[in-house]
């Protein structure tokens, strides 16, 4: 199994603290969503099928066009670089939104087509959705995201909000497909934001992230899935990555959540046989989607070592 990115670059300055920071199923057919901000309505398990639109974000600042490229928007006013991922497709369809969180000393230009896989990010646009990768803010100071520790300001997460707000605005989402995935300090990030911005996200992935701390959740009611991946018990920098993830899925199993583990047993990496399960995870988890699809077992082609 290839390595991700080399160890060097995902893994540069983790040292100075405690933290590190395929074709779509059957579940495609509901790829088409509402756009805008959503009903709120409810889905056959009588949960809502939508975020409750007064917990989707508005825009603090002027929205820019989006293309594909680095584009800059302004949460309460501070200006912050995205890389997007967006085709014209977007004009017409309201695809999904991904928000997609890279390591330490890593890129949100080149991690993205390794962590997620281009051919699922071709997929994506072509639905009409869009794959959002920030850029980090230098005042985070050893790690790339304020949340890496599990303690900070939610600044990176307020980028998230804007730009979700911008593309509700500029061209349409669906609001049953917002994701956030992410690697090390960029899966450590993806866990805050599963809690603090589980008003409007549907599942999540982790790439040796995990449980460092446990804040309110913006809307406890949503039970959002969660695909965790760690490397083993070599998956071992400053922390270790196989208990926070194990604590992970037992915090959200506990609350209700559905929530499964993959060991790959590679260390420190991304395993990048696993993106398309990824991506059909994410393709079979909108928001609202209890009694879970894969409660009887896992799709075929998931890599073996996921398991329940």
């Amino acid at each position: 199994m290839a390595r991700s990115l080399a160890p060097a670059i995902l893994l540069a300055g983790l040292s100075a603290c405690g933290g590190d920071e395929t074709a779509p199923s059957s579940a495609a057919a509901a790829s088409s969503g509402s756009g805008t901000t959503g009903s709120g309505g409810s889905g056959g398990s009588g949960l809502p099928s939508e975020p409750d639109p007064e917990l989707v974000p508005k825009a603090t600042g002027a929205c820019p066009a989006l293309s594909e490229g680095t584009i800059t928007v302004s949460p309460d006013g501070k200006a912050r670089q995205v890389q997007l991922w967006i085709s014209d497709a977007a004009k017409t369809l309201d695809g999904p939104l991904v928000f997609y969180w890279h390591g330490t000393g890593s890129s949100p230009v080149l991690e993205p087509p390794v962590g997620l896989g281009q051919k699922n990010i071709d997929a994506i646009k072509a639905e009409g959705g869009i794959v959002a990768a920030p850029y980090h803010d230098p005042a985070a100071g050893t790690f790339p995201w304020f949340l890496t520790t599990g303690d900070g300001p939610e600044d990176d997460l307020r980028v998230a909000d804007e730009v979700l707000a911008c593309a509700i605005e500029k061209v349409g989402v669906d609001m049953r497909r917002i994701h956030s995935i992410g690697m090390s300090a960029g899966g450590l990030n993806t866990t805050q934001m599963s809690f603090r911005r589980s008003g409007y996200l549907a599942s999540v992935v982790t790439y040796s992230g995990g449980e460092l701390s446990h804040p309110d959740e913006q809307d406890p009611s949503n039970k959002f899935a969660a695909m965790i991946f760690h490397g083993g018990t070599t998956d071992h920098v400053v922390i270790d990555f196989k208990p926070i993830s194990e604590k992970y899925r037992d915090t959200l199993k506990g609350e209700g959540h559905f929530a499964f583990i993959c060991d790959h047993g590679m260390g420190h990496e991304i395993p990048v046989d696993a993106v398309d399960s990824v991506h059909t995870f994410f393709v079979d988890h909108p928001f609202g989607t209890p009694p879970d699809p894969y409660a009887n077992g896992l799709p075929a082609g998931f890599p073996t070592y996921c398991s329940l």
